[in-house]
Order: structure tokens, then sequence, then C-alpha cells
């Protein structure tokens, strides 16, 4: 297959970087799409008479006037009455006649309602189109048998484009009651329409975390506490307890720090799996961070030719796993590369021409689906029942990027299971761009998809302890409605995880927090050559500055 030229591209400028088979899902405990708890009706003027019971899924299409296209038929509204309406609604280029609009003063709250009966039901989920605005606040809720599921509406701005965005409600029946909720807090608006009921369920299969990094922290002196601060606590632990199914690990071949070598790898996994999480092994195929800007051969393989490198990558990958596997350690998920959009091994692997001067002209696809091949057979070898992944990045170069990525890997016959993406707010695009290309991908190549790396920052200021520039500071464009909080933080970590699953076709299954437990200490910062480098990643973690839970953030892992 010729190769074709190769989108735009931008390199983000720091990231490090992760895709699961259906063969491991099954493996990993399933959480619920929505928290339960309890919603209060708000007093106000009804605006549509109470709709009558009417059928739900498996007896008709269920909800009424779904679309809204006459008015609010069919919907109790409480409420001032000025606070819903119906309406042109959506951004530029994509406006829609009939939209609900919610949007009530500061202070006060407005649902729109509506009651089918199920009989005796069964799994149920509401589907919807969203969009929202100011401080968040909005949700789509079920309610049947006393308990309500509820999902947040992600933020995306007023010129932000729509959501997919779903709720489910396990075992429903009798009657289920569907509401439409905005509390309004700082302008907090949303936009509602083409709502559907069907059978079925939408999870959150993985709640994961990277925890590479956690040896190397506690060698140099990191301390965890709980929330009040009065007891030390092991993070690893402290992920798994709070709901995280799934934890990563990096592999590097021959780091200069010594750290997340294979024996690292093996001693992190037994602490995740006994943690109560799966393994998702993470090889990167060099001796430091690999990402869109860095696939650099390891230094015990320079040197070598394509041949010699498909049978380091076979080797490497053989010896990593059977080192685990023999210690009675189960991997769910493997990695064959990281954020591997230019490829791996450059030259070799490269998927553009990286460097004119080095001697290696233009794309050599071929080259790579022999690396990518044997990496991947490699780990069915040892683990038959692991889900390769495939981990691309960037996903705001445009959906053309990726599809060009993966049917030349596709076409050459590279084996995988998975499909992972990275999904960093302040470097690749909105909610939707995620959306859209865990649903297309998901689509073309029916493969699921899993975020393997996000994060969010819970403030902007750096550790004072031991300063270093952050990633993320002031000058950082954050996106609408999410503020540098622990409220905020967790907000969005929920949102990726929820618009993930949402995503059209039912292939995204969840997502995986980086490094959650990399606080800042001397001598575990960014640069493996250089101990008195810093971390610029602290305001991202799970732990504040101080080393103590952020409750917030933890509980978006359940």
């Amino acid at each position: 297959m010729t190769s074709t030229p190769h989108p735009a591209h931008r390199i983000p400028t720091g990231s490090p970087g992760s895709s699961i088979s259906r063969r491991g899902l099954s493996r990993l405990a399933v959480g619920g799409a929505a928290a339960i708890g309890a919603t209060a009706a708000v007093d106000g003027t009804t605006l549509a008479a109470p709709p009558s019971v009417r059928p739900g899924p498996g007896g008709g299409s269920g909800l009424v006037n779904a679309g809204f296209t006459d008015e609010l038929s069919g919907w109790s509204v409480s409420g001032a009455p000025s606070a819903a309406s119906v309406g042109a609604g959506g951004p530029t280029g994509d406006r829609r006649p009939d939209v609900l609009r919610l949007e009530p003063t500061d202070g006060a709250e407005v649902t729109a309602r509506q009651r089918v009966q199920l009989g005796r039901g069964g799994d149920t989920v509401l589907r919807a189109r969203v969009r929202a605005g100011g401080e968040g606040g909005a949700a789509l809720e079920l309610r049947t048998r006393g308990r309500v599921h509820r999902t947040s509406v992600p933020v995306t701005g007023d010129d932000g484009l729509w959501l997919d965005l779903a709720v489910g409600a396990p075992e429903a029946r009798g009657t289920l009651e569907v509401s439409l909720t905005v509390t309004g807090r700082d302008g907090a608006w949303a936009e509602f329409d083409d709502l559907e009921l069907e059978a079925g369920a939408v999870e959150r299969s993985v709640r994961g975390v990277d925890l590479s990094g956690v040896p190397k922290n506690e060698a140099h002196g990191a301390e965890y506490t709980t929330a009040d601060g009065s007891a030390a606590v092991d993070p690893v632990e402290v992920l798994g307890a709070h709901g995280a199914n799934l934890g990563r690990l990096r592999v590097w071949v021959d780091p200069a720090d010594g750290y997340c070598t294979p024996e690292h790898t093996l001693a992190m996994a037994r602490r995740i799996r006994a943690a109560g999480m799966d393994v998702l092994v993470d090889l990167h195929y060099s001796d430091e961070w690999t990402d869109p800007g860095a696939q650099h051969v390891p230094a015990a393989w320079a040197g070598l030719d394509a041949d010699g490198l498909v049978t380091a990558v076979a080797e490497h990958t053989r010896r990593t796993l059977t080192l685990l596997r023999e210690a009675g350690v189960d991997v769910a998920m493997v990695q064959v590369g990281n954020e591997i959009n230019p490829g791996m091994l450059w030259p070799l692997g490269q998927t553009w021409d990286i460097d004119e001067s080095d001697g290696v002209a233009g794309a050599q696809w071929e080259n790579l689906a022999r690396f990518l091949t044997a990496g991947s057979r490699a780990v069915t070898e040892v683990y038959p029942d692991a889900a390769v992944m495939l981990h691309l990045t960037n996903i705001h170069d445009g959906i053309d990027g990726l599809t060009w990525w993966l049917d030349e890997a596709q076409g050459r016959g590279v084996p995988f299971d998975l499909i992972g993406l990275s999904y960093y707010p302040y470097w690749h695009g909105t909610l939707a761009d995620l959306q859209e290309a865990v649903a297309v991908l998901g689509a073309r190549y029916d493969r699921d998809v899993i975020v393997v790396e996000t994060a969010y920052p819970f403030t902007l200021e750096d550790d004072p302890r031991v300063p270093y520039p952050n990633i993320v500071t002031e000058e950082t464009p954050l996106p609408e409605g999410y503020p540098a909080t622990p409220s905020g933080q967790a907000a969005f970590f929920r949102a990726v995880q929820d618009v993930t699953v949402s995503a059209a076709g039912g292939h995204g299954r969840g997502a995986v927090y980086w490094e959650p437990a990399w606080t800042a200490v001397e001598g575990a910062g960014w640069d493996l050559h250089d101990p008195a480098s810093g971390n610029a990643w602290e305001n991202q973690a799970m732990f504040d500055h101080e080393g103590r839970a952020l409750p917030e953030v933890l509980a978006e892992l359940r």
C-alpha cells in the first residue's frame, strides 16, 4: 500500500502518552454510568400539564415529543416560566429548529419531566443531544424504584458543538421518570434535543489510573495522606478503594534513572493487582519518554537494521511479559508503543520524514508494521487473553490524521484489539473532538476505544517547596465551565469519561487518569538524566501539594 501524505501535525509541548481488546474487557469490573442520589423537586410554575404515563422500551418509543417539535407538549416543567423555552438552538453551522433551552436565574432550578411506564422493564438508557454553558449544573436523570440515576451535562460553551450523552438505569421497572435539570449558578444554561429511551446499559467499564511514577516518587520521600491529613496512606490502595479498576504502567528498556524497568513494573503490577485493579502494560520501546516529539531507539538497539529491531521488539515484549506471568501476575491489556502517530524506533519506523538528514527518506510503514506485529504477536504468545492496544494522540489535528494512520496499519495486517487515545484539553481540542474520534474510530475499525491518558489541574499554583514551571499555568487556556479547582478537576475528569462512553456506536469504554500520584519531591522530576529537574505535573495530581487525597476527583473513579 502506498503511504499518503500526513495532514498538518502539531507536537504537544510535553505530553508523555497509550489502546484495549474486547478479549480484555470481560476481565474488567463493570461500573455504572451514573451516580445514585436524590434530587428534590423545585417549586414553581407548571408550564405544561403533567404527562400521562406512556409505554416505554418494548412497548413503543416511550417519550412523547422527544424532539420538542410540539413546543413543551408532553412535558411538565417546574421553575420560573421564563426559564424554559423551545426554539432554534445550537452553534453557528449546526443550528437546530426545535431545541429545549433551560436557563434559570442564579440560585434557582428548572426541570422538565416526563413519565414512562416500563412494566417489567429492564436495563434502560436515556440518550440525548446536549450543550451547556456557564459553570455547569445541568443533568440528565432517570428515577425508578426510588432511585435516581444522574449524569451531568458537560459544558461546551456558546460556540460548542452538540454532544451525545447517555444515562442508564439498571433493572428499571414500573414508572420511569425522565428529568432534564439545570441548577442556576454563574450563568448556567443547557440545550436538549433528540431524546430517546432504549433498552440496554451504558457503562464506564474502564476507570483507570497510570501509576508508573509511584516507585520513584516514594523512593525520594513522597508522602500521601487521607484528605484531612490525619493518616498516611498507600496511593495505590487509595485509588483502588475509590473505584479505579485498571492500573497502567509504562516500561522503558534501560532508562538512565533506573525506574520503569521490567523489574520495577513487576513490583508495581503486584501492588496494582493487590489493590483490586487489572494491569495495562505500556511498552515504549525506548529508554525514555516517547510521544509525537520523540520515539528514539534504545541505546542497546542502536545500529540494528529493521530485521534486528523486529527481533529486539519481540524479545523485549516477551521478556517483560514473561517476567510478570511467571510471578503469577495477570495482565489484561498491553500497549504496543506509546503515542505512535509519528511511528516508533526512529528513523526506521517513522511514518513521515522526521529528519531529512538522517539518511532515511520518507515514511517507513512496512518496517513499522513489522515492529508492531512483532510486539503484538509476542503479547499473544505470553498472554493469549490480553488485549493488544495501539495508542495515538493529537486528535485536534482532525479525524483524518487518525484514520490515515490506522488505515495504513490495518492495511498491513497489524493485529490489534483496542484503540487508545490521549486527550488533554489544553492540547487536544474540545470534548466534541474527543467524542467524534471515539465514535468514528470505533465504527470504522470495529474496535473499542479507551482514553488512556487524560488529566486536569486542581490549582494553577506551583508547589512552593519544590518550584519548577508547571505545564498548566495561568497562561494555559482551560475550557469554559471547568475552573482549576478540586471540583473543576473532578467535573472535567467525569466529563471525559461520560463523553467517551456516550459516543455513538457504544465502543467507548472509559478513561485512564495520567499520573494521579505524581506529587513534587526533590529528585523525582521529568528529566531522567538530571536529578535536579522538577515536576511540571503536580498541580494535576489527585493529591494536593501537601500529599492529601483530593476527595472530589477520587469520587469520579466510582
